[in-house]
């Protein structure tokens, strides 16, 4: 009977700690709000590029800009691979002949934390990445 309880307060313990250390889906891409609404580049949020070991940002990205899509969108412009994109968001060539880096996502809500109802972003399959990402949807701001 001491080993059903063990084994019970043992998967609690684990639980917990994964509740705790566990992330809370926030990446690089939500940090800097890719794919938020915007009207300058001011409205967009900049991710760190690159972090010391104590966390603090030794090189924050100047990259994220407020794009020009109805309803602006916070993305990089002219990224060549998923590699230039903040973690979460990968490189799509847009049919508009650029490539941005757009934010990743499952469904549409996800696209639309951040922009008005108006201006809603879908999130679609039917994008083409310039590397790396095949098979994940994007959220694809409105046109302009």
């Amino acid at each position: 009977m001491k080993r059903k309880w063990y084994l019970v307060l043992l998967i609690a313990a684990a639980f917990a700690l994964g509740v705790a250390c566990g992330d809370d889906d926030e990446n690089e891409a939500d940090e800097a709000g890719v794919g938020a609404e915007c009207s300058t580049a001011d409205d967009c949020k900049q991710f760190c590029a690159d972090e010391d070991e104590d966390g603090e940002c030794d090189e924050p990205s100047e990259e994220v800009q407020c794009l020009n899509f109805k309803g602006g969108y916070c993305g990089i412009p002219n990224c060549m691979a998923d590699e230039d994109c903040p973690n979460g968001s990968g490189c799509v060539a847009h049919d508009d002949g650029n490539n941005y880096c757009f934010r990743f996502c499952v469904d549409k809500a996800e696209c639309n934390a951040n922009r008005s109802a108006d201006n809603e972003a879908n999130c679609s399959s039917n994008v083409d990445y310039v590397n790396g990402a095949k098979g994940s949807k994007a959220c694809v701001p409105p046109s302009s």
